[in-house]
């Protein structure tokens, strides 16, 4: 059955609950890694949309209502979810993004949603400190950075080793899984480097 929430209505909805640019990209990029992530990790073309919408999705209400996150996404897909597998997966999933919240983790879905989601960002963080961006980066310079605390702090390092240890995947391979997705799109999120955007 296809997911009965199309991933234009997703955006539409992101964007109407998400006015900066920066959380937006974020979305985008987290919807592009998760897509990659369902041929690597999952099911391949089968769960590609799923994940892509729980990737955009997963930090939509953080803006308008961050006290009350992702409490206010999650009620809006399971209001919508009776009869829809998905969009119940989808809702459990963002719900369980951040280990401390203590939301059991089901499916693969859930662990690649908690695996993408920080390690995205901080990929994107190494980009824009680089002359040319997501060009050359290697999943060297990447762990390098990740041992720096004083780079990117508020990427939470211990949410990122969870996240591949649930998964059950090398951190090396996963972050070079996570370049390769973003790669073709670094003009469209901004990757090219400091001063090509």
């Amino acid at each position: 059955m296809p997911l009965s929430l199309h991933r234009d209505d997703a955006w539409e909805l992101l964007c109407s609950w998400t006015d900066t640019d920066a959380l937006r990209r974020h979305a985008r990029s987290v919807e592009i890694v998760m897509r990659a992530a369902a041929h690597v990790y999952g099911e391949g073309a089968a769960d590609e949309e799923v994940w892509g919408v729980a990737g955009m999705l997963h930090d939509a209400d953080y803006e308008k209502w961050p006290e009350d996150h992702p409490n206010r996404i999650v009620a809006w897909l399971r209001e919508r979810s009776e009869g829809d597998d998905e969009m119940a997966a989808i809702a459990h999933a963002i719900s369980a993004h951040y280990t401390k919240w203590g939301v059991p983790y089901d499916s693969l879905l859930d662990k690649a949603l908690l695996a993408c989601d920080e390690l995205t960002g901080f990929v994107g963080a190494c980009c824009l400190v680089r002359p040319d961006g997501i060009t050359t980066l290697k999943p060297k310079s990447v762990l390098k950075k990740l041992k720096d605390k004083r780079f990117a702090a508020g990427v939470e390092r211990d949410e990122v080793h969870a996240g591949v240890e649930f998964l059950g995947v090398e951190l090396r391979e996963h972050i070079q899984m996570i370049i390769d997705a973003l790669r073709p799109h670094a003009e469209e999120l901004g990757l090219l480097g400091h001063g090509r955007v």
